[in-house]
């Protein structure tokens, strides 16, 4: 149960944050124009990204690019549940690192239902090196991602079992 709370809280806090962030954005900025926060390092932009991390099939035809990654991004959100129904997790990081995967999959999956491609408006960079642009779902996604590498690291070490079936 308490799994389960802690899953659909933070699933839902990161959707909302995600969702008002990018609301933000669309009321507050035209496409392409942007401010800096701290100079030389980090602005706010408006930018949309049709493609999917690093523009990955950004050159692909609208129809094939937005049935793969809303196909993608649904297989993912049901996998992700179908582990999380079927299998007792006993750490609340590994609840946690799915929790944030899932609700980066889709606070991005609503932004290609809505307008066939992603809000991006964080822009971090130095000089004139430039990471791309990405926003809070993208980074629900990395940094749950990352959590999961670690617990599968640290199992494969030996150092606890998180999870029986």
């Amino acid at each position: 149960m308490r799994r389960n709370i802690l899953f659909l809280a933070t699933t839902a806090l990161l959707i909302v944050l995600d969702q008002l962030t990018k609301a933000w954005v669309l009321a507050s900025l035209k496409l392409h124009e942007g401010f800096a926060v701290i100079d030389g390092f980090f602005n706010i932009v408006h930018v949309r990204n049709p493609g999917a991390a690093f523009g990955f099939l950004a050159g692909a035809s609208p129809v094939f690019r937005s049935a793969f990654f809303i196909a993608v991004t649904v297989a993912a959100i049901l996998l992700i549940l179908h582990y999380l129904r079927r299998t007792r997790i006993g750490e609340t990081s590994l609840v946690f690192s799915l929790a944030l995967i899932l609700s980066g999959a889709l606070g991005n999956l609503i932004d290609r239902v809505r307008f066939g491609e992603v809000v991006d408006f964080l822009d971090v960079y130095v000089g004139a090196h430039h990471w791309p642009a990405f926003n809070v779902a993208d980074t629900a996604i990395s940094t749950g991602a990352a959590l999961l590498v670690l617990l599968m690291f640290r199992r494969r070490r030996g150092e606890g079992s998180d999870i029986t079936s």
